[in-house]
């Protein structure tokens, strides 16, 4: 598995505003900015990020995967 694999998997599925990957092979972490999380509590935002990875996770070929999901509001604020 490479940080490749799951960006292009996710920006298939999911409107992305910002996406940043990192990982090394085995465990990655992931910050995905979009405004699909609107209005969406954590664990809702979490089930998008999954369904967009889809057969990655279903298969277990991706299994170790952090990330954390922000609006792009939430993604300016944080900035400064």
């Amino acid at each position: 598995m490479n940080t490749e694999r799951i960006e292009e998997r996710l920006l298939a599925n999911l409107t992305c505003e910002y996406l940043h990957i990192d990982g090394d092979g085995r465990h990655f972490q992931a910050l995905v900015v979009s405004p699909e999380f609107a209005g969406k509590n954590r664990v809702q935002r979490q089930q998008r990020v999954h369904a967009a990875l889809g057969e990655l996770l279903e298969t277990g070929e991706l299994h170790a995967l952090s990330f954390k999901t922000l609006t792009p509001e939430e993604w300016s604020t944080q900035r400064g």
